[in-house]
């Protein structure tokens, strides 16, 4: 495992203040790389009563190591409300590189009572480049633009996404798109990259 994102650090260390005993201990068990270290921390995982900020200090560590052990605990992450938490699973999902993220995060981003969560969602289908992330983006874009509530910051990151993946299929959806004030910029990018 070794090195832990410094962010990430110092946002579970305020998080976990009342406890700053098990904060250094589970720390020190992210810092090896061994597997009595990883096994410790896939055990927090799953042991009742535990925090939120010891499960992903656990999850992102685990991820990070490539630990399949994290999937589950990563992929609830990435759908909190918590656009820190989302960012650091993202990451950890990304470094990961288990063939059920794509999925995962498609289903994540598609889902239109948690839209305004699927940020973090997009950037990793689009850091993926899997066959689910143009199809899905394309949808959840498509699907915003028609929708009297459009969270912004979403329908632009599939905007740049598609623009990214460079798929054909999306011409349609980012001329829509180009037509609303808020994403014209970012729909002439992505229209140049196709």
């Amino acid at each position: 495992m070794g090195t832990v994102d410094g962010a990430l650090v110092e946002r579970l260390r305020d998080e976990a203040r009342t406890e700053p005993d098990r904060f250094e201990r589970l720390l020190a068990l992210a810092r090896q790389d061994a597997p009595a270290a990883r096994d410790a921390l896939a055990a927090e995982l799953t042991a009742p009563g535990r925090p939120l900020w010891a499960r992903e200090l656990a999850a992102c560590s685990l991820g990070g190591a490539g630990d399949r052990r994290a999937f589950e605990t990563l992929v609830f992450l990435l759908n909190h409300r918590d656009p820190a938490r989302c960012a650091a699973a993202a990451r950890a999902l990304l470094a990961l590189d288990d063939p059920r993220t794509a999925r995962a995060a498609a289903a994540l981003a598609d889902n239109e009572l948690r839209v305004s969560y699927a940020l973090h969602p997009v950037r990793l289908l689009t850091a993926l480049r899997s066959p689910l992330s143009a199809p899905t983006l394309i949808r959840v874009l498509d699907r915003l633009l028609a929708s009297p509530c459009r969270p912004w910051p979403v329908a632009r990151a599939c905007v740049e996404g598609l623009g990214e993946l460079g798929d054909a299929r999306a011409r349609l959806v980012l001329l829509a798109a180009r037509e609303r004030e808020e994403l014209r910029a970012a729909a002439d990018e992505a229209l140049r990259r196709l």
